[in-house]
């Protein structure tokens, strides 16, 4: 069938682009994600939704596609608390691993799911292995204080084959929003949602009202799910679509700044291990978001986990 004619909607320049239904995101995206389309419409497709942006209907779209063809996690009668993770670390240390093993501990299913967007970043899959979770090579079931690391190939190849489309033409595409939104798994699932610029606060918060998510949201270090050690952002809860402020932005930084590791995989790890041990303490906005996450999940699990949490 192909989708130059949605090509055509979407590619008329910022001002003259008009907006696709659901439906029609759906199947545009479910036509990519299939490999049925050329190299050359993907492109355009890309371009296009790069220059107009998403709505927030064609992101509704984009996940039911996605939520169609993903290799989901089975149910564990319990939720499961996701972390994408696709940034990786430049100037910071990247600790989404630390915040997957810190709930863990408290009894929680922990799934971070990513791949290298970039060449010169560290990204989690990396300190991962150094902390010895190698990364899984088919979907895995997850128990109770259980953590695993999935590459987005394991979840969906077209997924993976999109997102490579960037090192090609060097700028994102909706695939890149749409992984820090969906839900990889069959039963419940709290996913923790993280951006950089403040615009995609909006749109992310829209999408997931639009889809009654159970979420976190906050602006994350470097764009990865976990709060940045040095400060306290602004942190909301979506519980079934509903917006609620748990933890305002704090002004300026801590009082006293914690000392962080190199952003190397190996000093990374060292680092998490002295945290997880106690020999460092928990950064403060870290300890935080962990909270928030337990508290939330209090309300939809069972009783019997939920008092365990």
């Amino acid at each position: 069938m192909g989708i130059s004619q949605y090509i055509k909607e979407i590619g008329r320049g910022k001002d003259g682009a008009r907006s696709l239904t659901r439906e029609q995101a759906t199947d545009l995206l479910g036509q990519v994600l299939d490999g049925s389309v050329t190299d050359l419409e993907v492109g355009g497709f890309c371009l296009a939704m790069r220059i107009k942006g998403e709505t927030p209907d064609e992101m509704a779209g984009f996940l039911d596609a996605a939520h169609a063809r993903l290799h989901r996690l089975p149910d564990n009668g319990i939720t499961t608390v996701v972390l994408p993770s696709y940034n990786g670390a430049r100037k910071l240390p990247v600790l989404t691993p630390l915040l997957a093993l810190l709930l863990a501990r408290r009894g929680v299913p922990v799934l971070v799911h990513g791949t290298a967007t970039e060449d010169k970043r560290v990204f989690a899959s990396a300190v991962f292995t150094e902390l010895g979770v190698a990364p899984a090579t088919q979907v895995p079931a997850l128990a109770a204080g259980d953590v695993a690391f999935v590459p987005t190939e394991v979840l969906c190849p077209g997924l993976k084959r999109l997102l490579d489309v960037r090192r090609v033409v060097g700028l994102r595409n909706p695939a890149h929003s749409l992984v820090k939104l969906m839900n990889p798994c069959a039963g419940q699932a709290f996913i923790v949602g993280s951006y950089t610029h403040p615009e995609y606060a909006g749109s992310m918060a829209a999408t997931w009202t639009l889809t009654g998510a159970h979420a976190l949201l906050l602006r994350g270090t470097e764009g990865e799910p976990v709060a940045d050690a040095r400060r306290t952002p602004r942190m909301e809860i979506f519980q079934n679509g509903e917006r609620t402020e748990v933890q305002p932005q704090q002004d300026g930084p801590l009082a006293q700044l914690p000392s962080l590791p190199p952003v190397d995989a190996s000093g990374t790890a060292a680092y998490i291990r002295d945290v997880l041990n106690g020999s460092l303490p928990i950064p403060t906005p870290i300890a935080l978001q962990v909270e928030h996450i337990l508290r939330a999940l209090e309300h939809h699990d069972s009783p019997a986990h939920a008092h365990a949490l």
